[in-house]
Protein backbone atom coordinates (compact mmCIF):
# COMPACT_ATOMS: atom_id res chain seq x y z
CA UNK A 1 0.00 0.00 0.00
CA UNK A 2 1.58 3.22 -1.13
CA UNK A 3 2.72 6.33 1.57
CA UNK A 4 0.35 9.22 1.42
CA UNK A 5 2.93 11.63 1.84
CA UNK A 6 4.91 14.62 -0.34
CA UNK A 7 7.70 11.95 -1.76
CA UNK A 8 5.01 9.39 -3.16
CA UNK A 9 2.87 12.52 -4.71
CA UNK A 10 6.26 13.67 -6.15
CA UNK A 11 7.02 10.48 -7.41
CA UNK A 12 3.33 9.97 -8.59
CA UNK A 13 3.82 13.59 -10.71
CA UNK A 14 6.83 12.40 -12.03
CA UNK A 15 5.13 9.23 -13.93
CA UNK A 16 1.96 11.22 -14.76
CA UNK A 17 3.33 14.17 -16.30
CA UNK A 18 3.83 13.02 -20.04
CA UNK A 19 -0.06 11.92 -19.87
CA UNK A 20 -1.51 15.18 -18.19
CA UNK A 21 -1.44 19.32 -18.38
CA UNK A 22 -0.09 21.42 -16.04
CA UNK A 23 -3.24 23.18 -15.57
CA UNK A 24 -3.07 27.52 -15.14
CA UNK A 25 -3.77 29.95 -11.99
CA UNK A 26 -5.74 32.62 -12.70
CA UNK A 27 -4.90 35.90 -10.18
CA UNK A 28 -7.77 38.36 -10.21
CA UNK A 29 -8.88 40.67 -7.36
CA UNK A 30 -11.60 39.26 -5.78
CA UNK A 31 -13.90 42.71 -5.95
CA UNK A 32 -13.99 41.88 -9.98
CA UNK A 33 -16.74 39.41 -8.82
CA UNK A 34 -18.05 40.89 -6.37
CA UNK A 35 -16.84 40.53 -3.38
CA UNK A 36 -14.72 42.91 -0.97
CA UNK A 37 -11.19 43.04 -2.19
CA UNK A 38 -8.45 40.66 -1.44
CA UNK A 39 -6.05 38.48 -4.01
CA UNK A 40 -8.19 35.73 -5.38
CA UNK A 41 -6.26 32.27 -7.27
CA UNK A 42 -8.21 30.37 -9.55
CA UNK A 43 -6.66 27.07 -10.47
CA UNK A 44 -8.25 26.05 -13.53
CA UNK A 45 -8.64 22.21 -13.20
CA UNK A 46 -11.47 22.31 -15.82
CA UNK A 47 -8.61 22.68 -18.21
CA UNK A 48 -7.10 19.19 -17.84
CA UNK A 49 -7.66 16.53 -19.82
CA UNK A 50 -11.13 14.81 -20.08
CA UNK A 51 -12.19 18.04 -18.34
CA UNK A 52 -11.52 17.68 -14.56
CA UNK A 53 -8.65 16.61 -12.17
CA UNK A 54 -9.59 13.17 -12.30
CA UNK A 55 -7.31 12.30 -14.92
CA UNK A 56 -4.38 12.93 -12.67
CA UNK A 57 -5.58 9.95 -10.50
CA UNK A 58 -6.53 7.66 -13.48
CA UNK A 59 -3.36 8.10 -14.77
CA UNK A 60 -1.77 7.00 -11.26
CA UNK A 61 -3.46 3.59 -11.31
CA UNK A 62 -2.76 2.90 -14.85
CA UNK A 63 1.15 3.47 -14.62
CA UNK A 64 1.09 1.87 -11.34
CA UNK A 65 -0.26 -1.05 -11.34
CA UNK A 66 -0.40 -4.20 -13.36
CA UNK A 67 -3.41 -3.99 -15.75
CA UNK A 68 -4.79 -6.99 -16.72
CA UNK A 69 -5.87 -8.66 -20.02
CA UNK A 70 -9.92 -7.94 -18.92
CA UNK A 71 -8.52 -4.18 -18.48
CA UNK A 72 -10.20 -1.77 -16.43
CA UNK A 73 -13.64 -0.89 -14.86
CA UNK A 74 -14.82 2.12 -12.84
CA UNK A 75 -17.68 3.36 -11.03
CA UNK A 76 -18.50 7.42 -11.42
CA UNK A 77 -20.94 9.79 -11.74
CA UNK A 78 -19.13 10.82 -14.55
CA UNK A 79 -15.83 12.74 -14.32
CA UNK A 80 -13.93 9.53 -12.91
CA UNK A 81 -15.31 7.60 -15.55
CA UNK A 82 -14.90 10.13 -18.57
CA UNK A 83 -10.67 9.95 -17.03
CA UNK A 84 -10.77 6.52 -16.86
CA UNK A 85 -11.67 6.20 -20.36
CA UNK A 86 -9.39 8.90 -21.76
CA UNK A 87 -6.61 7.33 -19.95
CA UNK A 88 -7.33 3.77 -20.83
CA UNK A 89 -7.53 4.77 -24.36
CA UNK A 90 -3.94 6.53 -24.28
CA UNK A 91 -2.55 3.32 -22.89
CA UNK A 92 -4.25 1.16 -24.90
CA UNK A 93 -6.33 -1.22 -22.61
CA UNK A 94 -9.72 -1.90 -22.28
CA UNK A 95 -12.56 -0.05 -20.30
CA UNK A 96 -16.43 -0.24 -18.71
CA UNK A 97 -17.61 2.29 -17.07
CA UNK A 98 -20.58 2.43 -14.90
CA UNK A 99 -22.51 5.20 -14.28
CA UNK A 100 -26.07 6.48 -12.14
CA UNK A 101 -29.09 7.73 -14.47
CA UNK A 102 -28.36 11.17 -12.60
CA UNK A 103 -25.04 11.63 -14.91
CA UNK A 104 -24.82 14.59 -17.02
CA UNK A 105 -25.13 13.93 -20.58
CA UNK A 106 -22.26 15.52 -21.24
CA UNK A 107 -20.08 13.22 -19.11
CA UNK A 108 -21.79 10.88 -21.22
CA UNK A 109 -20.68 11.72 -24.60
CA UNK A 110 -17.07 12.41 -23.33
CA UNK A 111 -17.06 8.49 -22.37
CA UNK A 112 -18.68 7.49 -25.58
CA UNK A 113 -15.78 9.23 -27.07
CA UNK A 114 -12.96 8.08 -26.16
CA UNK A 115 -14.05 4.49 -26.67
CA UNK A 116 -14.98 2.69 -23.45
CA UNK A 117 -18.03 0.42 -22.74
CA UNK A 118 -20.72 2.40 -20.52
CA UNK A 119 -23.35 0.98 -18.77
CA UNK A 120 -25.92 3.09 -16.58
CA UNK A 121 -27.13 1.62 -13.90
CA UNK A 122 -29.16 2.53 -11.05
CA UNK A 123 -30.15 6.52 -10.01
CA UNK A 124 -27.19 7.34 -7.70
CA UNK A 125 -23.22 6.67 -7.62
CA UNK A 126 -23.77 3.38 -4.78
CA UNK A 127 -25.48 1.33 -7.70
CA UNK A 128 -23.18 1.93 -9.81
CA UNK A 129 -20.33 1.21 -8.02
CA UNK A 130 -21.88 -2.13 -6.79
CA UNK A 131 -22.55 -2.98 -10.42
CA UNK A 132 -18.73 -2.33 -11.20
CA UNK A 133 -17.54 -4.34 -8.25
CA UNK A 134 -19.35 -7.49 -9.67
CA UNK A 135 -17.51 -6.65 -12.89
CA UNK A 136 -14.56 -7.04 -11.40
CA UNK A 137 -15.17 -9.88 -10.00
CA UNK A 138 -16.64 -11.77 -12.48
CA UNK A 139 -14.36 -10.19 -15.30
CA UNK A 140 -11.01 -10.08 -13.16
CA UNK A 141 -11.00 -5.98 -14.62
CA UNK A 142 -8.81 -3.75 -12.55
CA UNK A 143 -11.25 -1.71 -10.40
CA UNK A 144 -10.08 2.31 -10.43
CA UNK A 145 -12.27 3.60 -7.31
CA UNK A 146 -13.03 7.17 -7.73
CA UNK A 147 -11.97 8.71 -4.11
CA UNK A 148 -10.96 5.80 -1.77
CA UNK A 149 -7.79 4.56 -3.09
CA UNK A 150 -4.06 5.55 -2.31
CA UNK A 151 -3.46 5.55 -6.25
CA UNK A 152 -6.45 8.07 -6.53
CA UNK A 153 -5.65 10.16 -3.92
CA UNK A 154 -1.80 10.90 -5.24
CA UNK A 155 -2.62 11.42 -8.35
CA UNK A 156 -5.03 13.63 -7.19
CA UNK A 157 -2.30 15.01 -4.66
CA UNK A 158 0.10 16.20 -7.82
CA UNK A 159 -2.32 19.09 -8.00
CA UNK A 160 -1.23 20.53 -5.08
CA UNK A 161 2.54 20.40 -5.86
CA UNK A 162 1.89 22.50 -8.93
CA UNK A 163 -0.27 24.91 -7.17
CA UNK A 164 2.31 25.30 -4.53
CA UNK A 165 4.58 26.17 -7.41
CA UNK A 166 2.74 28.61 -8.68
CA UNK A 167 1.01 30.37 -5.76
CA UNK A 168 3.44 29.55 -2.89
CA UNK A 169 1.98 32.70 -0.67
CA UNK A 170 -1.50 30.80 -0.65
CA UNK A 171 -2.99 30.87 2.90
CA UNK A 172 -6.57 29.44 2.43
CA UNK A 173 -7.60 26.89 -0.46
CA UNK A 174 -11.31 25.69 -0.88
CA UNK A 175 -11.83 22.71 -2.55
CA UNK A 176 -15.11 20.84 -3.55
CA UNK A 177 -15.84 17.39 -1.46
CA UNK A 178 -17.68 14.52 -2.86
CA UNK A 179 -15.82 11.39 -2.10
CA UNK A 180 -13.25 13.50 -1.48
CA UNK A 181 -10.57 12.46 -3.34
CA UNK A 182 -9.48 15.56 -4.39
CA UNK A 183 -9.45 17.03 -0.64
CA UNK A 184 -7.83 14.07 0.83
CA UNK A 185 -4.90 14.54 -2.15
CA UNK A 186 -4.84 18.05 -1.17
CA UNK A 187 -4.50 17.47 2.57
CA UNK A 188 -1.87 15.11 2.07
CA UNK A 189 0.91 17.31 0.09
CA UNK A 190 -0.01 20.55 2.34
CA UNK A 191 -0.27 19.06 5.70
CA UNK A 192 -1.33 21.86 7.45
CA UNK A 193 0.84 24.35 5.44
CA UNK A 194 -2.20 26.63 4.16
CA UNK A 195 -6.48 26.50 5.33
CA UNK A 196 -8.04 23.86 3.62
CA UNK A 197 -11.90 24.19 3.47
CA UNK A 198 -13.93 21.77 2.03
CA UNK A 199 -17.05 22.87 0.41
CA UNK A 200 -20.25 20.61 -0.20
CA UNK A 201 -23.60 21.15 -1.18
CA UNK A 202 -26.03 20.88 1.84
CA UNK A 203 -28.34 18.38 -0.06
CA UNK A 204 -25.16 16.10 -0.13
CA UNK A 205 -23.06 16.81 3.42
CA UNK A 206 -21.08 13.70 2.84
CA UNK A 207 -17.70 14.62 4.72
CA UNK A 208 -19.79 17.38 7.22
CA UNK A 209 -22.11 14.26 8.46
CA UNK A 210 -18.64 12.03 8.94
CA UNK A 211 -16.43 14.60 10.81
CA UNK A 212 -19.72 15.38 13.20
CA UNK A 213 -20.00 11.38 13.30
CA UNK A 214 -16.36 10.92 13.76
CA UNK A 215 -16.37 8.72 11.05
CA UNK A 216 -17.75 7.86 7.29
CA UNK A 217 -21.47 7.63 7.51
CA UNK A 218 -24.15 7.89 5.06
CA UNK A 219 -25.26 11.08 4.05
CA UNK A 220 -28.22 12.43 1.76
CA UNK A 221 -27.12 12.24 -2.08
CA UNK A 222 -28.91 14.63 -3.80
CA UNK A 223 -28.97 18.63 -5.36
CA UNK A 224 -28.00 20.33 -8.42
CA UNK A 225 -24.21 18.85 -7.84
CA UNK A 226 -25.32 15.29 -7.24
CA UNK A 227 -23.36 13.76 -10.58
CA UNK A 228 -20.45 14.71 -9.00
CA UNK A 229 -20.86 15.33 -5.22
CA UNK A 230 -23.25 12.87 -4.28
CA UNK A 231 -21.60 9.58 -2.95
CA UNK A 232 -23.38 7.73 -0.38
CA UNK A 233 -20.55 8.42 1.79
CA UNK A 234 -16.79 9.70 2.02
CA UNK A 235 -13.83 7.99 1.33
CA UNK A 236 -12.54 6.18 4.50
CA UNK A 237 -8.83 5.98 3.02
CA UNK A 238 -9.23 10.34 2.98
CA UNK A 239 -10.68 10.64 6.26
CA UNK A 240 -8.31 10.49 8.68
CA UNK A 241 -6.36 13.12 6.65
CA UNK A 242 -9.39 15.47 6.83
CA UNK A 243 -9.95 15.05 10.68
CA UNK A 244 -6.51 16.00 10.58
CA UNK A 245 -5.68 18.84 7.94
CA UNK A 246 -8.97 20.16 6.36
CA UNK A 247 -10.16 23.14 8.58
CA UNK A 248 -13.98 22.95 8.37
CA UNK A 249 -16.57 22.04 6.07
CA UNK A 250 -18.88 25.07 4.20
CA UNK A 251 -21.60 23.67 3.07
CA UNK A 252 -23.97 25.80 0.07
CA UNK A 253 -27.09 25.76 -1.04
CA UNK A 254 -28.40 24.56 -4.70
CA UNK A 255 -29.16 28.70 -5.57
CA UNK A 256 -25.72 29.78 -4.90
CA UNK A 257 -23.84 27.53 -6.68
CA UNK A 258 -25.85 28.18 -9.66
CA UNK A 259 -25.21 31.89 -9.34
CA UNK A 260 -21.41 31.02 -9.23
CA UNK A 261 -21.34 29.32 -12.62
CA UNK A 262 -23.35 32.57 -13.70
CA UNK A 263 -20.88 34.66 -12.37
CA UNK A 264 -18.04 32.70 -13.61
CA UNK A 265 -19.19 32.38 -16.81
CA UNK A 266 -20.70 36.67 -16.99
CA UNK A 267 -17.05 38.08 -15.45
CA UNK A 268 -14.23 35.76 -16.65
CA UNK A 269 -15.93 33.35 -19.13
CA UNK A 270 -14.80 30.27 -17.41
CA UNK A 271 -16.96 27.05 -17.68
CA UNK A 272 -17.98 25.14 -14.88
CA UNK A 273 -20.23 22.37 -13.56
CA UNK A 274 -22.08 22.52 -10.95
CA UNK A 275 -19.46 20.83 -8.42
CA UNK A 276 -16.90 22.44 -9.85
CA UNK A 277 -18.43 26.28 -8.77
CA UNK A 278 -19.41 24.88 -5.24
CA UNK A 279 -16.21 26.74 -4.03
CA UNK A 280 -16.66 30.04 -5.32
CA UNK A 281 -20.01 29.53 -3.99
CA UNK A 282 -18.80 30.04 -0.67
CA UNK A 283 -17.43 32.94 -1.20
CA UNK A 284 -19.53 34.70 -3.17
CA UNK A 285 -22.79 33.35 -0.50
CA UNK A 286 -20.99 34.43 2.24
CA UNK A 287 -20.41 31.04 4.12
CA UNK A 288 -16.48 31.67 3.95
CA UNK A 289 -15.34 35.32 4.97
CA UNK A 290 -11.83 35.72 4.44
CA UNK A 291 -9.96 38.24 6.65
CA UNK A 292 -8.78 41.47 5.29
CA UNK A 293 -6.01 40.74 2.75
CA UNK A 294 -6.29 36.79 2.94
CA UNK A 295 -4.52 35.35 0.03
CA UNK A 296 -7.24 32.79 -1.03
CA UNK A 297 -7.22 29.89 -3.37
CA UNK A 298 -10.17 28.28 -5.04
CA UNK A 299 -10.13 24.96 -7.33
CA UNK A 300 -12.48 24.86 -10.70
CA UNK A 301 -12.23 21.28 -10.29
CA UNK A 302 -14.33 20.37 -14.10
CA UNK A 303 -16.41 21.65 -16.92
CA UNK A 304 -18.04 18.46 -17.95
CA UNK A 305 -21.33 20.31 -19.16
CA UNK A 306 -23.59 21.58 -21.50
CA UNK A 307 -25.41 24.04 -19.10
CA UNK A 308 -23.46 26.92 -20.36
CA UNK A 309 -25.99 30.31 -21.28
CA UNK A 310 -24.09 31.84 -24.09
CA UNK A 311 -26.61 35.06 -24.72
Amino acid sequence: MPTLDRDAITATAARIAPYVRATPIAEIDAAELGLSSFPLTLKLEQLQHAGSFKTRGAFAHLLTREVPPAGVVAASGGNHGAAVAYAARRRGVPAKIFVPSVSSPAKLQRIRDDGAELAIVGERYADALAASELWATERGALQIHAFDQDETLLGQGTLGLELSHQAPRLETLLVAVGGGGLLGGLAAWYRGELRLIGVEPRAAPTLHDALVAGRPVDAPAGGIAADSLAPRRVGARMFPLAQQFVDRVALVEDDAIRAAQRTLWAQLRLVAEPGAAAPLAALLSGVYVPARGERVGVVISGANTAAVDFG
